[in-house]
C-alpha cells in the first residue's frame, strides 16, 4: 500500500525523502508508490518505490540517531566477497536517506519448513564463509573485550533488574562477573573473522529467480572483526525460529568441515570448535535477552517478549551443559522459577 499525500505532509523526514528521490536522475522513480517496506529496532526505517517494473528501497536513516556510513562501509566490503547485498545507486549524506536495489519480499524466515531447511541453511553457511575468507585486520572495528563485556552486562541490568525485577544479592553478582570472564576469556580466544552480528532469518533474503545468489543479506551496518563462531550461532541458534539440536549439530559439523577445506582457522577439534560455539552463544543470547527487554521497556516495542522464552531455553541449556558455568544454571533456574536440576555433560 503506497503512502497518502496526508500520510507524507504529516511525516517531515518523509516529505524530505521525496523531494530527495524527485531529484535523482536516470531512475524515473513514481515517487506516488513509496510505501513502507520494513523497519528493525534501531530508528532506521525502509520504503519501497517503484519504476517501472523494479523497485528499489529507500533507507530512511535520522543523522542524530543513526549514522549510514558504516552500512555503505560494510556493503563495499561484503559485495568484494561475491555474496548478494544490496548496491548502493544513490546517497544523501546530510540528510541520512540511501537507494538501494530492492532484495526482494520473502525472508528466510518467511519460506523455512523441515522439507527446504537443509538447502537453505547450506546457502547461508557458504555465504558466511565467503565473507569470512576475505577477513583482515584494520578494516572493521575490533569486536574487542569491552564491546563483548557492555553487551553482557545488558543482561543483568534489562533483564534481570528491570524485566523480573529480582535483586541481586552480592554473592550473585560475584558469581556472575566471574562466569562473564569466563565466557568473555573464551571467545576472545577465537580466530578473527568479519562478523555480521546479526545473521539469521529476518536479516537474509529468499532470492529464488534472481540473477544473484541466496541468500540476500541485510542488516549488516553494525559488522565487526570478531569471533569466528558468532554469525554461525545467530544463524543456527536463532531467536525466532528453532531447529531440533541433533539439526543443529549437522550443520555446525558441516559448517567447520567447509570452513576446514576453505582455509579458515577453526579449532582443528571439532568438540573444541563446538564448545568454542556455544560459549558464543551464551554470550549472544544473555545480550539478546537483554537487548528484548530494554526494546520493551525503554522504547515501547512489544513485540519482542514473545522471542524471550526460546532464547533463555538456549542460554539455559547451554549453561546446564558445562561446570564452568554452573553459577549462571542456578541463577537462570532461579529467574525461570525452576527447581535445580543441573546435570553437566562436560
Amino acid at each position: 500500500m503506497s503512502i497518502t499525500a496526508q500520510n507524507i505532509s504529516s511525516d517531515s523526514r518523509l516529505v524530505s525523502l521525496v523531494r530527495w528521490l524527485e531529484t535523482l536522475h536516470g531512475f524515473s522513480l513514481d515517487t506516488e508508490t513509496v510505501r513502507p517496506a520494513s523497519s528493525d529496532a534501531s530508528f532506521r526505517r525502509y520504503f519501497r518505490v517503484n519504476a517501472g517494473n523494479a523497485s528499489y528501497i529507500v533507507m530512511d536513516a535520522p543523522p542524530e540517531k543513526e549514522n549510514i556510513e558504516p552500512f555503505i562501509r560494510v556493503a563495499t566490503v561484503f559485495e568484494k566477497s561475491g555474496v548478494s547485498v544490496p548496491r548502493i545507486l544513490g546517497k544523501n549524506h546530510e540528510e541520512g536517506f540511501l537507494l538501494l536495489s530492492d532484495l526482494g519480499t520473502t525472508t528466510y524466515l518467511d519460506s523455512l519448513d523441515e522439507s527446504n531447511a537443509g538447502s537453505m541453511y547450506m546457502d547461508a553457511i557458504d555465504a558466511l564463509l565467503s565473507i569470512q575468507s576475505i577477513s583482515r585486520p584494520h578494516v572493521l572495528p575490533e569486536y574487542d573485550r569491552a564491546t563483548l563485556k557492555r553487551e553482557l552486562d545488558l543482561f543483568p541490568e534489562w533483564y534481570i533488574a528491570r524485566h523480573r525485577k529480582f535483586s541481586m544479592t552480592p554473592e550473585n553478582q560475584a558469581e556472575l562477573e566471574k562466569v562473564f570472564n569466563l565466557i568473555l576469556a573464551n571467545n576472545l580466544s577465537q580466530p578473527q573473522v568479519f562478523v555480521h552480528r546479526d545473521y539469521h532469518s529476518r536479516n537474509l533474503m529468499v532470492m529464488d529467480g534472481q540473477e544473484r545468489n541466496n541468500p540476500g543479506i541485510l542488516d549488516f551496518q553494525d559488522a565487526l572483526y570478531g569471533p569466528v563462531t558468532y554469525d554461525l550461532v545467530s544463524l543456527l541458534k536463532d531467536a525466532y525460529i528453532e531447529w531440533d539440536e541433533e539439526r543443529v549439530l549437522d550443520w555446525v559439523i558441516r559448517y567447520w568441515e567447509k570452513a576446514k577445506k576453505t582455509g579458515l582457522p577453526v579449532n582443528p577439534d571439532i568438540d573444541q570448535f563446538y564448545r568454542d560455539f556455544e560459549f558464543m552463544g551464551i554470550q549472544r543470547h544473555l545480550k539478546v535477552l537483554g537487548i528484548f527487554a530494554r526494546l520493551y521497556h525503554r522504547d515501547g516495542k512489544t513485540a519482542y517478549l514473545k522471542d524471550l522464552p526460546l532464547v533463555m531455553e538456549y542460554a539455559s541449556k547451554t549453561a546446564h551443559r558445562y561446570v564452568e558455568l554452573a553459577p549462571l544454571a542456578r541463577l537462570l533456574d532461579e529467574l525461570q522459577d525452576k527447581k535445580q536440576d543441573v546435570t553437566y555433560s562436560f
